[in-house]
């Protein structure tokens, strides 16, 4: 399986992944651990992928998503963008209604 295939499974498998730098519960990089802390707080059930375990994955998701900085939050399979979209979604309440709405899919 290519990474690019590998990429489109995890989406496949999981209603919402973030894309990160570490995990998190020990992010690497400021933005990732906002950004998760952001989707904690919405109440989201996410699925992280730490793309500096996976170099492989690391190199390509940029030009998959063709965004070009980590974190990368996914919903649904579609990019919704980086970590200061991501804490913007959050602030409004759309992050906790779009997540909501990934539970009710899920179920």
């Amino acid at each position: 399986m290519d990474v690019n295939e590998r990429i489109k499974a995890v989406l496949a498998e999981h209603g919402i992944v973030l894309f990160m730098k570490g995990t998190p519960q020990f992010p690497m990089c400021g933005f990732s651990g906002r950004a998760a802390q952001a989707l904690t707080e919405a109440g989201a059930q996410f699925h992280a992928v730490n793309v500096l375990a996976d170099p492989e994955v690391r190199a390509a998701l940029p030009h998959y998503a063709n965004w070009p900085t980590f974190p990368q939050l996914f919903i649904q399979g579609e990019l919704i963008g980086g970590c200061d979209i991501i804490e913007d979604l959050k602030a409004s309440g759309e992050l906790a209604r779009m997540a909501a709405d990934v539970e009710g899919a899920d179920s």
